[in-house]
């Protein structure tokens, strides 16, 4: 027997996925994940037996449900389901998938629409942390045509309007996780930052690279890649996660002297394979630590001048700006809001099937 669940898959900036109502799922995680990976196909690198796409980018999820919170109008949970592992991780959260979670909202009647645009007030489960997203409605429908266009992505489309709400220490409680600027980390200089998601940023040039490579000569390079994650786990149990060998965060990336105008450049990593373009929440984090004394990226900028201003990041299909509200205090800088475009598009809606038994499951059996 197979069980349908609704489904709406949906690209969310630079990446895609199924966004599920949490009422249609397992209340049970473990339940809950087994019937993600079975939605996507985790476990083989194709993901031919579900609707991932065989890449991390497309092998994302977003669970949405009314939010507990007073202060948001809903609750998003993130799950990055592995690709040739059965493994569902809801460590991080995606900014690029939250592009898709306010027009979802809209559509499924949990938030009211207004005209000419709905902010939505999201609680980011995995963070604990609010976003507004501002949604195009006019005349109180979701549109998403528009002429508003991001880099990694074909065409244009409605802007989606992200605001990160005070999201400084989002899984460590602190901007700077270790108290430091930067840390001697694996015999490599880092930068240890928590804004919307963990990071540790790495000069290129101290790994060997021009941080302008093309993720495929990164990822073709195994012994970078070793040595990147050997940096990242030993900078995680710095930071307080602990063990991340089977975590997605911390999330490391290069940084690197812009080459075309921009304020830095970058490569970041999911974590075991380089981006094609970069995640929302890392940029959030890179343009935060652009902006303070002492860091690695501060170091790198073209413009390293503190305060609220517009950050560009140079990737490998373009650039993404953020624009970062700060203010000084007690001899470094707080950041209160970051925002930043995105566009998001309905790909289609209907009914994914799982296996009953999938679904049924008794909770002590599922490992």
């Amino acid at each position: 027997m197979m069980v349908p669940i609704p489904c709406v898959l949906m690209r969310g900036g630079t990446s895609r996925g199924p966004l599920l109502l949490a009422d249609d799922l397992p209340v049970d995680p473990r339940l809950r994940d087994e019937t993600l990976m079975a939605i996507m196909g985790a476990g083989h690198e194709l993901q031919v037996d579900g609707i991932g796409g065989g890449h991390p980018l497309t092998s994302k999820v977003g669970i949405v449900g009314p939010s507990r919170r007073a202060d948001a109008d809903v609750d998003y949970l993130f799950a990055q389901v592995s690709v040739r592992s059965r493994l569902v991780d809801t460590e991080a959260n995606c900014g690029n998938m939250l592009a898709a979670v306010g027009p979802f909202a809209i559509e499924t009647g949990l938030v009211p629409a207004d005209s000419p645009e709905t902010s939505v007030l999201i609680h980011n489960v995995n963070t604990g942390k609010l976003v507004e997203a501002v949604v195009q409605t006019p005349g109180g429908v979701v549109t998403y045509e528009g002429g508003t266009s991001i880099d990694g992505v074909p065409g244009t489309a409605a802007p989606v309007r992200l605001g990160f709400l005070d999201a400084a220490g989002s899984k460590t409680g602190s901007l700077l996780p270790t108290g430091n600027p930067i840390d001697l980390v694996a015999g490599v200089r880092v930068s240890c930052v928590d804004m919307a998601i963990p990071m540790v940023f790495i000069d290129a040039a101290d790994l060997g690279k021009r941080g302008h490579e093309t993720p495929a000569e990164l990822d073709a390079d195994t012994a970078f890649l070793a040595r990147l994650e050997a940096v990242r786990r030993e900078a995680g149990a710095l930071m307080g996660l602990g063990d991340v060998s089977g975590k997605v965060i911390p999330k490391p990336a290069l940084v690197a002297p812009p080459r075309l105008g921009g304020t830095v450049a970058s490569r970041y990593f999911m974590p075991h394979a380089c981006h094609r373009a970069y995640a929302a929440t890392g940029a959030v984090c890179l343009a935060t630590a652009c902006v303070l004394p002492g860091t690695l990226p501060n170091g790198v900028c073209a413009d390293a001048q503190p305060g609220s201003r517009v950050v560009t990041v140079e990737h490998p299909t373009g650039s993404i700006q953020v624009e970062i509200a700060a203010e000084p205090f007690g001899g470094g800088v707080t950041v209160r809001r970051a925002s930043l475009l995105r566009t998001a598009r309905r790909l289609l809606d209907g009914r994914v099937y799982v296996p009953w038994d999938v679904l049924h499951r008794v909770p002590e059996a599922v490992s």
